[in-house]
């Protein structure tokens, strides 16, 4: 007999007996009515949802940013009130493996983002900096919201700069270009999102992605959760047929769950960029400088270790400024 079924066998046992002791001697307890189960899902979970507006045909030149001045800290400066303070605060996810996700083994939070958001903190803090930075595990819902509240320094994750987001917070320049694509199960004969025409198809809730599947010509169903996380437990339970957004986090659910594959090809372009508090010019040029110094070696030795394998070659986007 196998540990699983000893186990079973016990918990049989047990349960025989409790049943045994609620009813009277030699009386049989009556069974509880058998009713459907609804299987589990996560919180916040909205099928049919409507995505959050964005207004169409707006050209703002989004991935333009403020031109460095440099990694100079002055006295007063955004990074000068950072460095007084001993921390920089930074928003970042722990749910989206190669990006930003909490190794299981060391409790340390790993990925690209956190690559890139160590690097603000080595030229603030120097040498010292990993007693210095505060990692804030945010959803994708939260990004603008604590950026404008000033809860968060910097905000680094896999955040896409666009018009309608610059409304309310700053970026920096880009420093990962994605595209959206599909995952789905690799027995499902999905190979675009015309294959999902009624189909439910799961994304983030304040993500391009999901303004970007609402409009479809196919008209999939929406299903919007808080995480990424979230769309690959309901993928996996059948709850959704396929979860799209940047092929960067697609291939890490792939990585997780080999029964899945990323599908299709690119049909958007995704601009990451470190979101900033609009209000903090001066940190937003900073953090452009450190970017800068980013592209000369620390960028690609992250890609490298993290996303080549899955991604195949690349190279950082050049810088646009204003």
């Amino acid at each position: 007999m196998t540990r699983t079924r000893t186990r079973l066998a016990l918990a049989l046992v047990t349960t025989a007996a409790l049943l045994a002791g609620c009813g009277g001697a030699g009386t049989p307890v009556e069974p509880a009515p058998i009713a459907s189960v609804e299987r589990p899902r996560p919180a916040n979970v909205v099928e049919g949802a409507e995505p959050p507006a964005d207004p169409k045909g707006e050209d703002c030149n989004a991935t333009a940013s403020l031109r460095p001045e440099g990694l100079g800290m002055p006295p007063g400066s955004t990074m000068d009130k950072i460095k007084e303070r001993g921390q920089l605060i930074v928003g970042v996810d722990q749910t989206t493996y190669l990006f930003g996700f909490r190794n299981p083994t060391s409790g340390a939070l790993e990925g690209f983002d956190i690559d890139i958001a160590n690097e603000v903190a080595k030229a603030i803090f120097g040498n010292a900096w990993r007693s210095h930075i505060q990692y804030r595990a945010i959803s994708s819902a939260q990004r603008v919201d604590l950026l404008k509240e000033g809860t968060v320094d910097i905000v680094v994750r896999t955040f896409s700069i666009t018009c309608a987001r610059l409304k309310d917070v700053g970026f920096s320049t880009v420093y990962y270009t994605a595209g959206q694509r599909l995952l789905a199960p690799k027995n499902a004969n999905v190979r675009s999102m015309a294959d999902l025409a009624g189909k439910r198809v799961c994304a983030t809730s304040t993500s391009t992605s999901s303004k970007q599947i609402a409009a479809d010509p196919a008209n999939p169903v929406l299903v919007t959760v808080e995480n990424w996380s979230d769309c690959v437990v309901l993928l996996q339970q059948n709850q959704v047929d396929a979860i799209s957004t940047d092929d960067t986090i697609l291939a890490g659910m792939a990585e997780q769950d080999p029964t899945t594959e990323v599908v299709g090809e690119p049909f958007t372009v995704e601009s990451y960029g470190i979101g900033v508090p609009k209000q903090n010019t001066d940190m937003i040029k900073f953090v452009n400088a450190v970017l800068d110094t980013v592209r000369a070696g620390p960028w690609q030795d992250s890609y490298n270790r993290w996303l080549s394998e899955s991604l195949g070659a690349a190279t950082p986007p050049p810088p646009n400024y204003r």
